[in-house]
């Protein structure tokens, strides 16, 4: 095992939360940011496909799942700074706004925007997982064994 510190881990964290965010939910939480600076497309908005892999039991071997849709696009800030985004489904308006808060995160307002955004996403993508696992622990049974005396 190498120990090694990955600069890029950050980023690979609000990408992973702006990939996963609910549909319009990005492009609505960066429309409430306030006014969005100029920006040239690298690569428009488009719809394709990607393979999603799995492992058996969760550790096991690897294996095609199958495919998913995704949307992704490139663009370019007038500072020159970069950002790209890969999200599920067919909408290039949650793809532009990934792509613009991924620009956005790597200049000054990087601060802003992460209690404005990405603590917004992080605080309800908690809430839904404490949501699903109330409700599966509703359906929890317990199962015991009664011991029998002559044993």
């Amino acid at each position: 095992m190498r120990d090694e510190f990955d600069p890029n881990m950050a980023r690979k964290t609000w990408m992973s939360r702006l990939a996963r965010a609910p549909q319009g939910r990005v492009s609505e939480l960066l429309k409430a940011f306030g006014p969005l600076p100029a920006f040239e497309w690298l690569r428009a908005p488009e719809v394709g496909s990607t393979m999603v892999r799995g492992r058996a039991g969760g550790t096991g071997s690897a294996f095609n799942l199958g495919e998913i849709t995704v949307t992704r696009c490139a663009l370019r800030l007038a500072d020159g700074t970069v950002g790209h985004a890969y999200i599920q489904g067919r909408n290039k308006d949650d793809a532009q706004a990934a792509a613009l808060v991924d620009a956005l995160m790597q200049t000054g307002a990087a601060d802003r925007l992460r209690a404005a955004l990405l603590d917004a996403l992080e605080a309800e993508a908690s809430a839904t997982k404490t949501r699903r696992a109330a409700k599966a622990a509703a359906t929890k049974v317990d199962f015991f064994t009664m011991v029998r005396g002559e044993d």
